[in-house]
């Protein structure tokens, strides 16, 4: 990522969208900028880059949804929309993390909050979240985090 903001990305990306005539990136990147836009207007707040992350993870997961079902439903087509929607998304998320990436900041942080039991997941969850958001499925490293806080405990 850049030193710009993710919002301030997104808006360039909408005015060269606008100038190529790419219809179906633009209306993405709207949606994208509307999502963004309705959280500021619910929430009364600017989003910062990380709130504006969480956002965009939210919808990122909503897509992976959508396109799983579409797949078994056997909708190649609405699939291959989803998949476009994801990639462009993915555009404006951080690097996603490697598998042994991710299991060095679970194993950190239950060392960091000395969490021994599943009763001590929300500490470690809150340790995890700002560090991972939009790099790792939250839901995976939520059960990556309990099996091994059972696995402890």
């Amino acid at each position: 990522m850049s030193d710009t903001s993710v919002k301030a990305r997104l808006a360039a990306d909408i005015k060269a969208a606008m100038k190529a005539g790419d219809k179906a990136r633009l209306a993405t990147l709207r949606n994208i900028h509307a999502a963004i836009k309705q959280r500021e207007i619910d929430d009364r707040v600017e989003l910062d880059d990380a709130a504006v992350i969480a956002v965009l993870d939210k919808r990122a997961k909503q897509h992976r949804e959508s396109l799983e079902a579409y797949r078994s439903a056997g909708r190649d087509d609405l699939a291959a929309q989803e998949e476009a929607e994801l990639a462009i998304l993915g555009e404006f998320l951080p690097q996603a993390l490697t598998e042994a990436e991710i299991e060095d900041h679970v194993r950190a942080a239950i060392r960091d909050t000395g969490a021994s039991s599943v009763r001590e997941m929300g500490q470690v969850m809150a340790v995890l979240k700002p560090q991972l958001q939009g790099r790792a499925d939250m839901s995976a490293v939520s059960a990556r985090v309990k099996a091994h806080l059972n696995a402890s405990g």
